[in-house]
């Protein structure tokens, strides 16, 4: 049976994130516990790791690294293996195209999924949820940051594209990547919220709201409701 999954829509790893958090805390296998650095690896990957094991530390959680920060990582045996035993997978913030280019079709990436669908609790947030989708939103055109195409990511979350930080700066995206890619759900996440699939649902949780638009329909979902319009997780990953 497969375990939590958590769409985070950035902020992590500081109060405000309790509601979520915890929730993974509680959900947790009984294999090790990780956080995925991988978006941080050319922004301080050590960092990511200090603050997530910090933060989840003061939640109960002892938190290890999983140290993929290249595509080579994620083609090792030894990492995958390791994975494959996880009881907890976080992929934390930063570049939103890295995470697809390092874990997409890798023995690790595979090992994590195959540990969710098996119970583990699997979780992203901001650049990491964007990579959990079947696509990741990524810069179209330089200087404009909110101009958006659509890149193939992980596939745990099928015909979906996150959009992170909706209440900031996420919200300027919607215009490009509906253009971008029109079939897609866009899930719109404010800071410290997140989207969890837990026992079959998709509910929001956190201090802000869940935005599910899809075409022209746009509808909102404040903390603690259930989230409709969002596909289920995916069974099996993308050409297995």
């Amino acid at each position: 049976m497969p375990g939590l999954l958590a769409l985070v829509g950035g902020d992590e790893f500081k109060p405000g994130n309790e509601e979520q958090d915890r929730l993974m805390v509680a959900a947790a296998g009984a294999g090790p516990a990780y956080v995925v650095p991988t978006a941080a690896a050319r922004q301080g990957p050590d960092l990511a790791v200090a603050h997530a094991t910090e933060w989840f530390a003061g939640l109960g959680l002892a938190l290890r690294e999983l140290p993929v920060l290249r595509r080579s990582d994620a083609m090792k045996a030894s990492l995958a293996d390791e994975a494959g035993r996880g009881g907890f997978f976080y992929l934390s913030g930063g570049d939103p195209g890295l995470v697809a280019q390092v874990l997409r079709d890798s023995p690790v990436w595979r090992a994590m999924f195959g540990a969710w669908r098996a119970g583990a609790v699997l979780a992203g947030s901001s650049a990491g949820s964007m990579a959990l989708c079947s696509h990741t939103l990524v810069r179209a055109t330089w200087p404009n940051r909110f101009r958006r195409r659509a890149m193939e990511a992980l596939g745990a979350v099928p015909h979906t594209a996150v959009l992170p930080h909706y209440d900031t700066f996420g919200h300027k995206w919607v215009e490009s990547a509906r253009e971008a890619a029109p079939d897609l759900t866009l899930l719109g996440i404010d800071e410290r919220s997140a989207a969890v699939w837990h026992d079959g649902r998709w509910r929001a949780a956190g201090p802000g709201a869940i935005t599910v638009a899809k075409g022209a329909k746009m509808t909102r979902f404040e903390s603690g409701a259930e989230v409709k319009g969002l596909p289920q997780p995916a069974r099996m990953l993308p050409g297995r």
